[in-house]
């Protein structure tokens, strides 16, 4: 029998985030989804990665892929397990960059 850890992450069902999601310098009506106060300044894929594993969630880095309102940045994506809601998803990845950011 399998390990229950290995490839825990469906790429077909798994969610999304771009790091556009999160970044204080894109408009809300240009895919960011999280308010300007809760939104940090250029956050990075890897960002997002390091978030959702201290979530304790399994996730997958995809640095080669585009958010598709922006398809000529390169800014990578992060694919993450289905356990939650996308917005409680984003919320609990939305704190945990707010806590990296303030500490660098």
């Amino acid at each position: 029998m399998a390990s229950p850890r290995l490839m825990a992450v469906d790429p077909e069902k798994a969610i999304v985030l771009y790091p556009s999601y999160f970044d204080s310098r894109v408009p809300r009506d240009s895919g960011r989804r999280v308010s300007k106060k809760d939104a940090v300044e250029a956050p990075t894929a890897r960002m997002i990665y390091d978030s959702v594993r201290a979530l304790d969630l399994d996730c997958i880095l995809e640095l080669e892929k585009a958010y598709p309102r922006f398809w000529y940045r390169k800014e990578g994506r992060v694919l993450v397990e289905p356990k939650m809601s996308k917005t409680e998803l984003i919320s609990k990845v939305t704190a945990k960059l707010k806590g990296l950011s303030s500490k660098g």
